[in-house]
């Protein structure tokens, strides 16, 4: 899994095919999208009009929640193959429950169909979004498939430390959601523009570099050309011991600085 992709939450259909078809020429491998996005079309007809050999390609897509109902294996299974139909793929590589949903508890029977769709080679791997420790340790204790990924909101405002400490105790992949902050006061805080002036980069560049210091999966989200190409550009240069324990700081505090629903009260 490449360790940076392009994010397409927010991207309309309309959209997605010159926006992952901009990325894909600027070099990224990786594409995340879901069902609910509402671009799983375009993000298809960008793949297949790029080029890029398939194997040389990294999609990763979500199962997304019910309104009405709790899911059912046949109902997931559904799912998952809508959602290769609207890719015009016959196989993904990454496949995840979108939200843990803990009030319907439904989610170890979503697991345990996602076991199946691992099994038949139809996603090269399985994982989830948006789980809390305590979701990650109801699946260990009914499965020994470990999921390969758990995607979160994290960014140096919300650092995830206990999730991301117990991801490394498990095997899970920390892949990170919003990892600017979504665009909003992050990237104008004094220690993130003193770092960015003193490499002679952008204040995204700087984060997305702290993240991969960190050993965090990214998905910056942009619709821009030129931020998409700036955003792929952060493999020339290292932040030094300062740099981290100034941008370290700014998660300090006993839950950090949530921006998006919290996954233990968000449902539809």
């Amino acid at each position: 899994m490449p360790r940076l992709g392009l994010g397409v939450w927010q991207v309309p259909d309309d959209e997605a095919e010159r926006v992952v078809g901009t990325a894909l020429e600027a070099g990224y491998r990786s594409i995340d999208t879901a069902a609910a996005y509402g671009n799983e079309e375009g993000t298809g007809r960008a793949i297949a009009r790029s080029g890029v050999p398939r194997a040389e390609l990294f999609v990763t897509t979500k199962l997304w929640n019910v309104k009405t109902r709790s899911w059912d294996r046949d109902g997931v299974l559904r799912a998952f193959d809508a959602s290769l139909g609207r890719l015009g793929l016959d196989r993904l590589d990454l496949y995840l429950i979108h939200w843990p949903r803990p009030m319907r508890d439904d989610f170890l029977t979503i697991w345990r169909t996602f076991e199946e769709i691992a099994a038949s080679g139809r996603a090269r791997a399985v994982g989830v979004s948006n789980f809390r420790p305590q979701d990650l340790e109801r699946l260990a204790e009914v499965s020994a498939l470990v999921p390969a990924v758990n995607q979160i909101e994290l960014h140096p405002l919300f650092p995830q430390a206990e999730l991301r400490a117990l991801h490394a105790r498990l095997g899970i992949a920390t892949e990170a959601w919003s990892p600017l902050g979504q665009g909003k006061e992050l990237l104008s805080l004094p220690a993130v523009t003193a770092v960015a002036a003193k490499h002679g980069r952008t204040a995204a560049q700087v984060v997305l570099r702290w993240h991969l210091h960190h050993g965090t999966v990214v998905i910056p989200k942009s619709v821009t050309p030129a931020r998409i190409r700036e955003n792929l550009d952060v493999f020339g240069f290292e932040l030094d011991a300062a740099d981290l324990a100034a941008l370290d700081a700014l998660g300090s505090g006993p839950k950090g600085r949530r921006l998006g629903p919290d996954p233990a009260e968000f449902d539809i």
